[in-house]
Formats: structure tokens, sequence, C-alpha cells
């Protein structure tokens, strides 16, 4: 029986490999953690992360073939294939501080396997890692070998979350990166037929080590710089009058550009675009490119410059000042269907409102109090490293409540700020809303999801991002 061990069962290891337990029986898979608490909650009714469909899963294949140890040494030392899923944190001081990924896990991992193996194996990549890496990891390995016999492969992810399962299941590809030798071709087809379970061989692309390492990066910058970009044309849209909508759904039908990922929005969040984007930009620097990273730089920059375009939009529009006003802000994730808050635009939507003095009443549907409280007062690329690096008890900032549903967090506020698509927040009872709210009663739509023109006739002031101005914020123009 092909053994299969995966350190780190976060929001990568702990899908990927419930996927694998589930499509090959006949392979047992171990995911390895040194934190405790998450693989309590790995082995209980409730999952340490929030994804569609992976409840089902693991429940199929918990116990059978599948398996949440923290025992990281025994399962790796057992394991035939090793994926390692650990942190690649930015680094937050010395060399490339702000930019550079930090290895520090991944190298500890690596002198872990070196050091308990007692057989060949494939190590394999899973975590999002600067290009080259794996020269490193080698490197480590190999002096540190034994006479043990290890292989590098590279197989970056391309999950989204919110639909991570549908994406394991039904994958646009699977990228396999090995060394263009006999031993690593050798490799490559060993995972090749792991995914060869359920996956079709067409969608499985083998590459070089390198192909594959930058694919993802890649990748995630391209996703990226879309999103900047219309929200770049959603600024001149405001300025001329023009609808985002119906310019993004006019260049979306050209088939070069496809219509996905043009939606305008407060900017993009998630654990992986700015991440990996920074890193990109480091990794051109460090190759003498600086022109290339510059370009790259650009694409984070739009992405702030929406989020402060945002701020300064509700500050501007409510008379030049939210201090001491109750502002609902609806939606913390950083999109629908999933809990994560990594870098969700609404953090620095937040504090840019909490700078101004604001009140704020938050809800999410699946993200906790602690969960606010922690990121509103972390400092940023914090949030990446491990939970014993963070505050663990946040210090409560004051002028911020959480509450569990849309009408107690609008009740009496001056204002109301959208910043997750959240389907529920479609079908509120706006009337309701609007009736228990201060007036002038105002909402700041940083998704496009809300029916604009029925919430004026309700007598709302009405903010979307891209969209034709409101006469009344025509006449507070906001200063960026």
């Amino acid at each position: 029986m092909v053994k299969i061990c995966c350190i780190g069962a976060g929001y990568v290891g702990g899908p990927t490999m419930a996927v694998i337990a589930l499509k090959c029986p006949d392979i047992e898979v171990a995911v390895v953690d040194i934190s405790v608490s998450r693989i309590t909650a790995w082995n209980s009714d409730q999952l340490p992360i929030y994804e569609p469909g992976l409840d089902d899963v693991v429940k199929q294949c918990r116990g059978r073939n599948l398996f949440f140890s923290t025992d990281v040494e025994k399962h790796v030392k057992e394991a035939d294939i090793v994926f390692v899923s650990v942190n690649t944190p930015t680094k937050t001081r010395g060399l490339g501080a702000g930019k550079a990924a930090d290895l520090t896990y991944w190298e500890s991992a690596a002198r872990m396997i070196a050091d308990v193996s007692k057989s060949d194996k494939i190590v394999v990549e899973k975590s999002t890692v600067p290009v080259k890496t794996a020269e490193a990891i080698e490197k480590i390995l190999t002096h540190n070998s034994k006479g043990i016999k290890f292989q590098i492969l590279s197989n970056p992810e391309f999950l989204a979350e919110g639909t991570a399962i549908q994406d394991l299941f039904n994958p646009d590809r699977v990228l396999i990166g090995g060394r263009e030798t006999p031993e690593g071709e050798k490799a490559i087809q060993a995972l090749k037929d792991v995914y060869a379970h359920w996956v079709s061989e067409d969608r499985i692309l083998t590459t070089n080590l390198w192909s594959a390492e930058l694919s993802k990066l890649a990748a995630n910058a391209f996703l990226a710089q879309r999103i900047s970009s219309v929200n770049a044309m959603s600024a001149l849209c405001e300025a001329t009058g023009a609808n985002i909508t119906e310019v993004s759904y006019a260049v979306g039908k050209d088939t070069r550009i496809g219509p996905k990922f043009l939606n305008a929005s407060v900017g993009f969040g998630g654990s992986c675009f700015q991440k990996d984007i920074l890193n990109l930009v480091y990794i051109c620097e460090c190759n003498g490119l600086p022109e290339v990273a510059e370009y790259w730089k650009q694409v984070i920059k739009i992405n702030d410059y929406q989020k402060n375009r945002f701020v300064n939009r509700v500050v501007s529009s409510m008379f030049n000042t939210v201090s001491n006003k109750k502002i609902a802000i609806l939606g913390f994730a950083f999109k629908k269907d999933t809990g994560d808050t990594r870098e969700t635009p609404a953090i620095d939507v937040c504090k840019g409102l909490l700078g101004d003095k604001a009140r704020l009443s938050i809800y999410d549907p699946q993200v906790t109090e602690d969960q606010i409280q922690r990121d509103l007062v972390m400092n940023k690329f914090d949030w990446d490293h491990p939970l014993h690096l963070q505050p663990m008890s946040p210090t409560t900032v004051k002028q911020v409540g959480v509450v569990w549903d849309a009408y107690e967090a609008t009740k009496d506020a001056h204002g109301v700020c959208v910043l997750t698509e959240w389907d529920e927040f479609k079908t509120l009872d706006y009337q309701r809303i609007y009736d228990n709210m201060q007036k002038p009663a105002f909402i700041f739509d940083g998704r496009n999801v809300v029916d604009a023109e029925k919430l004026r006739e309700i007598g709302f002031i009405v903010y979307s991002i891209g969209k034709p101005l409101d006469a009344w914020l025509k006449d507070m123009p906001a200063v960026a």
C-alpha cells in the first residue's frame, strides 16, 4: 500500500489530502501538524476550516485511509511520498523584509524529513514557494541524507477558496514539475499515478521544476492583475458616468479576454495574491529586472488605492466625518463561502474608518468575533506566522462590536458598507433596514451586490463601485 504523508493541516493540506484519500482508497493518507488544536479539530465534528463539501469528504474517509495526527516523525518515516504544505510567510525583518518569502518552516521540515527517513522518498512542494526553492530543499536533503535518495517535485495548488473541493474533484490542470533525469521522471510518474485515479491524462501537465514553481506565482499574479485592471477602470467609470458592469461585460465578451475575474470590488484579498506578487517582485529584483518588478508592484498599488478610495468615499459622503457615527460592516471574509479573513480588504477599510473615529458594528456569517478583533490589531503579514507568534488574546478595539445578524448591525447606523458578496446580502429586507437607520441613510456597496435603483426608491443614498454616482455623491467629491 502506498503511503502519503502531508506536513501541514491548513487550507491546502487538509482538503487536498481528504480528496486524495477519497479518490484513492488503496492509498493511506496521513495529515500531520504540530498544532494540537488544529489536529483535534480535524478529528472532530467541527473542522478547523469552512469549505463547502469538505465535511462530507472527511467523514467518508477519516479512520479508514485518512488520518490526522500530531505524530509528525512517525508518519514521515513511514511515507513513500511526503507533501510539504507549511507556511511560507512574507519576511517581516532582515533581507527582503516585506517582500521575500520566509522559508524557515520549509527548511525545518526538510531537515526533519532527512533526519527521520530510513527509506527513499519523494518530497513534494505543495506550499506556494519562490522559484528555485526546490534547489535549496534538495541541498538540505542530500547533505543530510545518510545514503537515502530523495526526489523533489513541485506540485503547486490552484484552489480557490469557497470552491476548493470542486476544484480538487475537477481541476483545470494538475501541474507536476521535476528533475529531467531518469530518477526525476520516475518520481513524476509516481505522483501522476496518484492523480490519474480521477484526473484525465491530458489535464496532468509535467514541466521542469522551475517552470512549475514559477507557474503558480505567475497564475496568481495574472489573476490579481485582472482585478486591479478592472478596479482601475471602475475609478474612471465613476469620474465619467460610465457603468463598470457594462464595461466589463463588453470587454469580457472578447474571447481573448473572457469574462472571469472582471468584477469591480473594494479590492482583492486572500492568502496568496499579495504575498505571491511581492515574492515575484523580490525575485525580479534579485535577478536584475527592476522594470519587471515595478510592473508587478503596480498591481498591489492599485489594490491599496481602491481600498483607500472606498474609505475616502464613505467619509466624504457623510459630511466629511464619520467620527462617533455607527457604520455597519456587512461581511468581513475576503470572499463569500469561506471564513478566511487573510488579507481581506475589510481589514483596511475598517482600520481606515476607525482612524476617523467611526463606531463599527460588524456582521459576517462565518467569521468569529475573536478573529475579527485579532485581525484589526495585528501587524501586516503577522497573520501568516504560527499562532504562538500572534497576539493570543487580542486587545479589544473598543469602537468595534461584532453581531450575529445583519439587522442588529444596521440598527441606528448612519451608513452600511457591504464588503463581502455573501448571497444573503442580496435578499435582506432593506426597507426594514432603512426604517431603523439614522437619516440620511447611506449604503456603500463594495461588491456591487445590491440593487441600487430599488434602494434609492426606498430612500437610501447609494454608492456602488464603478457605477454612475448619485447627485448627492457628486456634490461631495471624494478626495483620493
